[in-house]
């Protein structure tokens, strides 16, 4: 009893100190065996029996529908991006107008789920890549984002996933991204703390380089307000 209650503490305190686990999101083999309905199904009792253990009247017209509400949310909203199905397609195309600098894509709206408390993520991506011949759509790189952060999440981990996944679709190294966001496990929970935010990032290839990365942080800094 002892050292299950010490082995409790450690993993609340490593989940409270933001540890990950790897590059990739931790999957089970048979994570794709059963159905989107037959998934919702599941998660609809599980949340039913949650609800009943809180002491919720489940009667009430308010709460009548929730679990199924949570269970379609989860499966097809915001825990959507588990499915490899999902995966938006990036086409590319040939950079025939020769652009040899820099492409920036600022504020890229970003929501997540701390995958050690289930709670939101909200905060925004840079990213920026320069091409070796091949271009992508702007609003690809919004989609992959979006896919990636669709998931129960560790901040570190989406800023590889997305650089990584970027580095794939165009053919090269030369990919960055930042992101700036703020977690509910800290702003509302434990320390309570509404201010802080977390940053991380990934550069790769050129970006390593200190002139290039201080030039892609000069374009995440201008003042683009419309």
């Amino acid at each position: 009893m002892k050292f299950k209650q010490a082995l409790d503490e450690q993993n609340d305190e490593m989940a409270s100190e933001h540890v990950g686990s790897s590059q990739e999101t931790p999957m089970r083999s048979d994570a794709f065996l059963i159905d989107d309905n037959e998934k919702i199904e599941r998660i609809e009792k599980n949340v039913r029996e949650m609800m009943l253990t809180l002491g919720l009247d489940l009667e009430d017209d308010s709460l009548n529908g929730t679990p199924k509400r949570v269970a379609k949310m989860f499966v097809k909203e915001i825990f959507g991006g588990l499915h490899p199905d999902r995966k938006p397609k990036s086409s590319t195309f040939e950079n025939k107008y020769k652009y040899g600098e820099m492409l920036v894509e600022k504020n890229i709206t970003l929501y997540s789920t701390c995958e050690h408390h289930l709670l939101p993520i909200v905060g925004k991506a840079h990213i920026g890549y320069i091409s070796n011949g091949t271009v992508v759509g702007l609003s690809k790189m919004n989609r992959i984002v979006d896919y990636f952060a669709k998931r129960p999440q560790v901040q570190e981990r989406l800023n590889l996933q997305i650089v990584k996944e970027l580095q794939t679709v165009l053919g090269t190294k030369d990919v960055a991204c930042v992101i700036d966001a703020k977690h509910l496990c800290v702003n509302s929970r434990g320390i309570r703390d509404i201010d802080s935010s977390t940053v991380t990032a990934e550069y790769g290839g050129k970006f390593k380089e200190e002139k290039v990365r201080r030039e892609f942080l000069d374009y995440i800094n201008l003042d683009t307000e419309f």
